[in-house]
């Protein structure tokens, strides 16, 4: 498209293309729109609305803002206080500190899918709303959502698993809003001697007079400084392995409000997430708390892992939408050649390959909320659902984040490599996805060896994608058949290499169960009333490019795709009408 040559000529600076700041992150995203609409009760999403609108405009503006300065100003460990004594505290940022102010008082995450009276509810929030805060805020700021996270999910642990007594010493404070009284949490489990492994922690808990005392070191520490920690430690005479590991609570502070007998030793020098801390710490007899069975440590501890998994899952599809942000605004603004970058066709494909992964990611994480929600009410196949989906969820955002965020700088150009934008930290952060709560190996084998082998998540899943089709009528006959053709080849290939045994082929038939369960939630949302049919057209996409034969060595013919891209990038909002003609094939 030719320049408008009625406009102003460019000079200087008018030729750098514009960042996302100032933009409404729920406002410009029709996907995530459409998806409250789908999974959502009609009462809960009035109400929730303005708070999402709220919420995408401070994502936008201060959030972003904060969490730029934040990022340049990260976390200083104190060792001492100025009399010697050893009561190490970490200095942050003021614009870390407005970060928590926004994110546990105003809109109280920690708490919101714990009781009511949080954003005005009369109820606890289902885990589709409390997911997409998290999305919205994500695409702000990524590091403080570890925080967050661990205090949702250390809170979920106690009301689980702590007895009444731990319970009511712990959870009023986990629960406030009240800065003065609150407390944060996390958890600590990676040690010098094992990471995944973690039958070989080191770490002993000594029951002394009654009262279990901590000694040993914890590597790998995010929320060093949290006020209270769940992690592992193996009580003295429990066989080795991960069957004698039970589970603590280990407060920063005792009852009488002296510091409690263990060390932060340092600060992690990181890659990314600099505006949180993550350290070692070293456990000096610190007083400890047991929760719930001293035999079932790890397997009570595995539930906060996979809750934290689900959220990695979610914070990579928002950190993809923001890079998609970017990406559409530069490609809208610069201008290079006397036309503007997004009407040259490879940047158009450049485009469409961040989209795809982009609203897979957004699908998935509604799904696998959605099954989250119907779980706890007590349905035993939307638990088998949730078990699958979270490991898959976890392996192929975590792992496509990656790609968008490179996908996004290279559409910056140049300035996309200086820190004085967005797009450095993107990259940054979204590495750290593939190493929390297990590598993509880990999260593969946890698919196919025990969701698939083990627990039979898989015909679930197929289950319930199953019954979606046949409710998705208005899309043609065919392509309905050939999604669920499709899924039934990736749910026999799960199975094949579960029955196998065969590890090395975990990812790439883990993967293929990914994009075929992506591929029907797609079509079956765009399909729902009123809903836009370009996530149909992102069905096909996913049909064709990820889980379809290619010839690396053949032209393809171009028209077709050519013309599905024009439709994906035109800001309007699509019929099926628009979109058969080109699911055809």
């Amino acid at each position: 498209m030719p320049l408008d040559q009625t406009r102003p000529a460019k000079q200087g600076s008018d030729w750098i293309a514009p960042d996302c700041s100032g933009q409404n992150f729920y406002e410009t995203d029709r996907g995530l729109r459409d998806l409250l609409a789908i999974y959502l009760p009609e009462d809960i999403r009035a109400h929730l609305t303005p708070h999402y609108a709220e919420l995408g405009q401070i994502a936008g503006g201060r959030l972003d803002e904060l969490a730029r300065t934040a990022d340049r100003h990260g976390p200083i460990l104190h060792a001492r206080d100025k009399f010697g004594r050893d009561e190490d505290w970490i200095e942050y940022h003021p614009a870390y500190r407005e970060m928590e102010t926004i994110a546990f008082e105003k809109y109280q995450f920690h708490a919101m899918s714990h009781r009511a009276g949080v954003l005005g509810m009369d109820r606890p929030l289902p885990p589709v709303a409390k997911y997409a805060f998290t999305y919205l805020f994500v695409q702000g700021e990524f590091g403080l959502m570890c925080p967050i996270s661990v205090t949702d999910t250390s809170t979920y642990l106690i009301r689980k698993f702590a007895s009444p007594e731990l319970q009511n010493y712990l959870l009023p404070k986990m629960l406030s809003a009240d800065p003065e009284t609150f407390w944060k949490g996390t958890q600590f489990m990676t040690e010098k001697a094992g990471g995944s492994d973690v039958g070989a922690i080191e770490t002993i808990a000594r029951n002394e007079v009654g009262i279990w005392r901590l000694y040993g070191e914890k590597w790998f520490c995010s929320h060093t400084d949290a006020d209270v920690a769940l992690l592992l430690a193996r009580p003295e005479g429990a066989p080795p392995g991960t069957k004698g590991l039970a589970l603590f609570a280990l407060p920063r502070r005792l009852k009488n409000g002296s510091r409690n007998a263990y060390r932060i030793i340092r600060l992690k020098d990181k890659m990314g997430t600099r505006s949180m801390a993550s350290g070692e710490i070293r456990l000096e007899g610190a007083e400890a708390y047991l929760v719930g069975d001293v035999t079932a440590g790890l397997k009570q501890m595995m539930e906060q892992v996979n809750l934290s998994r689900l959220s990695h899952g979610v914070r990579a599809a928002a950190m993809m939408r923001r890079c998609v942000n970017e990406s559409l605004t530069v490609a809208r603004n610069r201008i290079a050649f006397g036309r503007r970058l997004i009407d040259f066709p490879l940047l158009r494909r450049q485009l469409a390959k961040m989209i795809v992964p982009t609203e897979q990611a957004l699908s998935m994480s509604m799904a696998a909320a959605d099954a989250m929600g119907r779980a706890q009410a007590g349905d035993a196949d939307a638990e088998a659902e949730l078990r699958i989906l979270t490991p898959l969820l976890k392996l192929r955002a975590c792992r496509d984040n990656i790609t968008v965020a490179t996908g996004a700088m290279e559409v910056r150009g140049g300035n996309g490599y200086i820190e004085d934008w967005v797009n450095p930290r993107l990259v940054r952060d979204a590495h750290v996805g593939l190493l929390w709560e297990g590598t993509s190996n880990i999260n593969a084998l946890d698919v196919i060896q025990r969701a698939v082998g083990k627990a039979g998540g898989h015909r679930a899943l197929q289950a319930m994608l199953r019954r979606r089709l046949g409710n998705a009528s208005p899309l043609p006959e065919h392509f309905r058949n050939h999604l669920e053709q499709t899924l039934d080849r990736a749910v026999q290939l799960a199975e094949q290499v579960a029955k196998a045994g065969s590890e090395p082929q975990a990812r790439r038939a883990a993967t293929a169960l990914y994009d075929a369960a992506s591929a029907v939630l797609l079509a079956w949302e765009g399909s729902r009333p009123g809903a836009d049919a370009r996530r149909v057209l992102l069905a096909r996409m996913v049909i064709a490019h990820r889980l379809s034969p290619q010839d690396p060595l053949q032209i393809e013919d171009a028209a077709g795709e050519d013309a599905a891209i024009d439709l994906l990038l035109d800001e309007t909002p699509l019929t099926l009408d628009q979109v058969a003609p080109l699911l055809a094939g």
